[in-house]
């Protein structure tokens, strides 16, 4: 196992003894696969090309990777491969423009769909952390990212306002929403959109990942009557925390103090659907440095309080803040300080960069739940350093030559 530091994170470096030898790209996203979702998104060159497809997604990965070094230092770092691979005589590292050129060819649909292909739950039934009573735990919640101030954007995502000036904010914002696997931190699914696109509207497209068996934990943002529905649809059961003033009728005390009720959206009358059977869970925390916050009310659709306990799901209720920790691994740490701005000016660019961000962080937390799997005894993932993992995967890129060979 790793050595242990002292705020009591493992350094993922001794953790991951195979990491230094294996690009951590390639390994997760192999050049056949790149190429089966190149070709299904009908991406593949009809000519040979200085920037064929191929390198272009490993040039978008590197450049989530070495965020936020500049396009033409992140080329360098994969010139190393073509030059191992015997052809640096026939190729020459492209001009700025010419990368430009490449990503519009590419778009963003090929990076959506290798994410698609290869985002799933890492957890086995062994993983420390990522199970409670049977369930899988998931977590969802949303965050925004500054994008570059071009009109095309302005345009696609909006921004916020601001109270001076002209009433507008600095720079436009795209809109991520995440699916999270508590016991893993790896993102299984994300919806994107703007500025003015609600977290509980891009939630609802999360339904395509949920599955039989996940407990999915989110915060007073998704306690939607329509989001509920979509996710139970699917199989999955849900607790999220509501807002003071919800309505929660009681139509039946149970044993533990939680008591039996029912959600319904205005319309749904209207539209002929019955309410949401929800279990409500009251509780307060003694916590004087957060005064007026003390008092929790959850709803979930475990209705049987001998499956799950109300006082048990009001300790587990904090996971969902492993969401939160994944999208600071991604904004702050991978993507570099907060001030970093996403640099493509037009909307599929953004979108590119935005996943190519996601893939590489599910490259890297794969890596550290194989390491945590792999560690005698076995130990939670949660310890393991990201920003060390972080570090040691770019070391692969740079002292691995060969692994972007187009």
């Amino acid at each position: 196992m790793g050595e242990t530091t002292s705020s009591g994170v493992v350094s993922v470096a001794s953790s991951l003894p195979d990491l230094a030898g294996v690009g951590v790209l390639t390994r997760m996203y192999p050049p056949w696969l790149v190429d089966e979702v190149v070709a299904a998104c009908d991406r593949t060159e009809q000519r040979q090309r200085l920037l064929p497809a191929r390198l272009v997604v490993y040039f978008l990965l590197a450049m989530a990777l070495f965020s936020p070094a500049p396009y033409l230092e992140v080329m360098r770092h994969l010139s190393e491969g073509l030059r191992w691979a015997g052809l640096w005589g026939s190729w020459h590292l492209p001009s700025k423009s010419g990368i430009f050129r490449a990503r519009r060819r590419l778009g963003a649909e090929p990076m959506a769909a290798l994410f698609t292909r290869c985002a799933r739950p890492l957890a086995t039934p062994a993983t420390p952390g990522a199970f409670w009573r049977g369930w899988r735990l998931m977590a969802v919640d949303g965050t925004r990212l500054d994008v570059a101030d071009s009109p095309a954007n302005a345009e696609a995502f909006g921004r916020p306002g601001s109270g001076r000036g002209e009433g507008v904010g600095g720079y436009p914002q795209a809109h991520v929403v995440a699916l999270v696997e508590c016991g893993t931190h790896a993102v299984i699914d994300a919806a994107l959109g703007g500025w003015h696109d609600a977290e509980v509207r891009l939630a609802e497209d999360l339904d395509r990942s949920l599955t039989p068996g996940m407990l999915v934990l989110g915060d007073r943002n998704f306690a939607s009557t329509r989001l509920v529905r979509a996710w139970t649809a699917t199989g999955a059961e849900v607790c999220v925390r509501v807002k003071a003033n919800r309505r929660l009728p009681v139509d039946r005390m149970l044993p533990d103090g939680s008591w039996l009720s029912h959600i319904q959206a205005d319309d749904d009358k209207k539209n002929g659907l019955t309410p949401v059977a929800v279990r409500v869970i009251r509780y307060r925390l003694d916590d004087p440095g957060r005064p007026g916050e003390d008092d929790y009310r959850l709803i979930t659709t475990l209705l049987d309080p001998g499956r799950a306990p109300a006082t048990e799901l009001a300790a587990l209720y904090p996971q969902r803040w492993e969401c939160e920790t994944v999208l600071d691994e991604l904004k702050t740490h991978q993507r570099g300080a907060k001030s970093v701005v996403l640099a493509s000016k037009t909307p599929d660019g953004v979108r590119q960069e935005i996943y190519a961000h996601l893939l590489v962080h599910h490259a890297l937390r794969a890596l550290m739940a194989q390491a945590a799997a792999d560690a005698a005894p076995p130990v939670d993932s949660d310890r393991l350093s990201f920003t060390t993992a972080l570090r040691a995967a770019r070391r692969t890129v740079t002292c691995t030559p060969g692994t972007f060979s187009p």
